[in-house]
């Protein structure tokens, strides 16, 4: 499309067009804002590939303070208990928001709201529609109500290369789109671009959220917090295609067994079983594979012919895999599928950067602590959004000189990170894995070639795995394989992150 940037001055300029971009655009209305969006809206985003849905407390026998108790075990300690507390309270809300906005939930006879249970849950909470298309009815919902709002302006096929700062505050956005560069000049920034699953072989992402936000952030001096904590799906159909296709915990919540190839199953005996925390499973499963067995999930005996009315999306990629879940156990092991570090921000959104706000996969809030609790993520993106856009609406308007110059660097390419993030800071870690990946990731994140963004957030994150000499949540040490004493949060920038990864090399250069 063709852009005259000086028509969108001093608007808010929102970041990725996802659940959480979108949901902050509409929340700011009738305020015009931009959205930069790579590809068209409701394609590429993490939230239309959500199979799970939103967790809240709708049920006669839950509570907010229930919902919170979860979110907390699951966090192992590093949760923010006000933070978690809001979020919790604000959910029902938000479902409500989101009905509003024309999302179709699932319903039962009696046209309430149908209740599912996932792992780690002690309450059937969990709102789905479609069954398990409901990231892509959500984003069908609101790409509608968007294209109904004449004071958003979606910039598609825009990609957002550098935020322009002074001062340690925002005076503009670099993005470039078909026809070149253009700056945004503005004092508002939001980032909601999804999380850094591209930047691994093997993710549930798409390939084209590999941290672009994070990148962005770091580049600009930003804070980042808990970027060594991951979580690895249990269950990503286990096949060629790339992004592994999810095989959601539903499943699991639905009564399905895992075993392996000699019909065991290898989980019955621990606490919770397949319902166990997402990093517990995670772990049994690659440690099961690296032993040398296969490992299914087998739905047969709870759901068989009725698997493809509820779960008709991971039906249909199984049948085209040639399986029949209804009369075959499904194909499995671990896959990258979210990440609760980010951008640390504070309870609206705000960065350590004036003028930066961040929210959904890309921000840390404190909600997910050192492991997200299941179907918590798109809950967080519909509440923080009104949280986020009544932070920047209120935000002062300084009036702006055109922002400097910038060259704009070259579009972003992850190939050359993937194998060094996907040995080094996997399911199972350790000290030479970790110091082999920021010696191969510092010269690329120095370079102004394709693979310094990626590299950048790569080696902030392996600074901080290396930094963290404990077990918890999404992270696992195999040579400190129990959590410290006391819960801590990493906080890093990218020149931080620089200093410790030369001092690092330095000292392996003189003693290695």
């Amino acid at each position: 499309m063709s852009i005259d940037s000086t028509d969108l001055q001093g608007r808010p300029v929102i970041i990725g067009g996802g659940m959480a971009g979108l949901m902050t655009a509409l929340a700011l209305a009738p305020e015009p804002v931009v959205v930069l969006s790579k590809a068209p809206l409701g394609r590429d985003a993490s939230s239309a590939w959500a199979q799970g849905g939103l967790a809240a407390s709708l049920g006669a026998d839950d509570s907010p303070a229930l919902h919170a108790a979860d979110t907390i075990a699951a966090g192992h300690g590093l949760c923010d208990g006000a933070i978690v507390g809001r979020i919790t309270a604000a959910a029902p809300r938000a479902i409500d928001t989101l009905a509003r906005l024309g999302v179709r939930f699932d319903r039962t006879p009696n046209d309430e709201l149908s209740l599912g249970l996932e792992a780690a849950h002690s309450r059937n909470r969990i709102v789905h529609a479609l069954g398990d298309g409901t990231g892509r009815e959500i984003m069908r919902a609101l790409v509608a109500a968007v294209d109904k709002t004449a004071t958003i302006t979606v910039m598609t096929g825009f990609e957002a290369r550098r935020l322009l700062v002074e001062d340690n505050a925002v005076r503009g956005v670099l993005a470039v789109g078909p026809s070149g560069p253009v700056a945004l000049a503005t004092t508002r920034a939001i980032i909601a671009t999804g999380g850094i699953g591209g930047l691994f072989l093997d993710s549930t992402n798409p390939q084209g959220s590999f941290g672009q936000g994070l990148a962005l952030a770091a580049r600009a001096g930003a804070k980042l917090a808990d970027l060594e904590f991951i979580q690895f799906h249990p269950t990503a159909f286990d096949g060629p295609a790339r992004p592994m296709p999810l095989v959601s915990e539903a499943v699991r919540g639905e009564g399905a067994h895992l075993i392996d190839q000699t019909g065991r199953r290898f989980m019955a005996d621990q606490p919770g079983a397949e319902l166990s925390p997402r990093d517990v499973v995670a772990r049994a499963v690659w440690r099961h594979l690296g032993q040398g067995h296969r490992v299914f999930l087998d739905a047969r005996h709870c759901l068989g012919t009725g698997f493809a009315r509820r779960f008709p999306a991971i039906t249909a990629f199984c049948l085209e895999a040639g399986i029949d879940p209804a009369v075959d156990p499904i194909p499995i092991r671990p896959a990258e599928h979210y990440h609760m570090g980010g951008i640390a921000v504070d309870d609206v959104g705000r960065s350590s950067v004036g003028g930066l706000w961040a929210l959904g996969e890309a921000a840390s809030t404190g909600l997910h602590g050192a492991n997200r609790l299941a179907s918590n993520s798109l809950t967080e993106a519909a509440v923080t959004a009104a949280w986020v856009a009544e932070s920047v609406a209120a935000a002062a308007r300084r009036p702006m000189p055109p922002p400097r110059p910038v060259v704009a660097p070259p579009p972003p390419d992850p190939t050359a990170v993937r194998p060094i993030l996907s040995r080094a800071i996997g399911v199972l870690r350790d000290r030479p894995s970790l110091e082999a990946a920021i010696r191969a990731l510092l010269p690329l994140a120095s370079s102004f070639g394709p693979a310094s963004d990626p590299a950048a957030v790569g080696l902030m994150m392996a600074v901080s795995a290396l930094s963290r000499d404990e077990s918890r949540g999404g992270h696992y040490r195999t040579d400190f394989p129990h959590p410290a004493a006391v819960a801590r949060h990493s906080m890093l920038t990218l020149d931080q992150a620089f200093a410790a990864a030369w001092d690092h090399t330095s000292t392996a250069r003189r003693f290695g």
